[in-house]
């Protein structure tokens, strides 16, 4: 099976780990230990929240300030609108910033929340029969 595990420097593993929950990410005891905490999106896909110390230990470019800089993106497909905006919401509950208003194309929405550190989510639903039909029409 392939899997992707993203690493993302955190302030704070507690508070971060809560704000990924409250997303509907769920924690694997497997990977987390006091200095990482290991969130679930799926079978292929885990975000290991790390401390900035553990972070800098395997890398030797400096990290940046991402409140301020972008570095990436990252994107969740979901099955609905509706759970595009109780994610999004959740994720404000939890602390989290939307940089952006929803994007709404008709075939696609998507909303955008930053998490504490200012890493950048989207939370996407696309109609792909309707995404179909608009692209069988050009």
């Amino acid at each position: 099976m392939k899997q992707i595990f993203i690493n993302l420097p955190v302030a704070d593993l507690e508070r971060s780990m809560h704000f990924y929950a409250q997303l509907g990410f769920t924690n694997n005891p497997l990977f987390t230990d006091e200095d990482q905490k290991c969130m679930v999106w799926s079978d292929q896909i885990y975000v290991m929240l790390m401390s900035k110390d553990l972070f800098r230990s395997f890398n030797k470019k400096p990290i940046p300030d991402i409140k301020t800089h972008i570095a990436s993106t990252f994107t969740l497909p979901v099955e609905s609108v509706e759970k595009v905006n109780e994610m999004v919401e959740n994720g404000l509950q939890a602390g989290g910033v939307e940089p952006l208003p929803m994007l709404d194309e008709g075939f696609m929405q998507v909303r955008c929340i930053e998490d504490l550190d200012g890493h950048n989510w989207g939370v996407i639903y696309l109609d792909i029969n309707k995404f179909k039909e608009l692209k069988a029409k050009k």
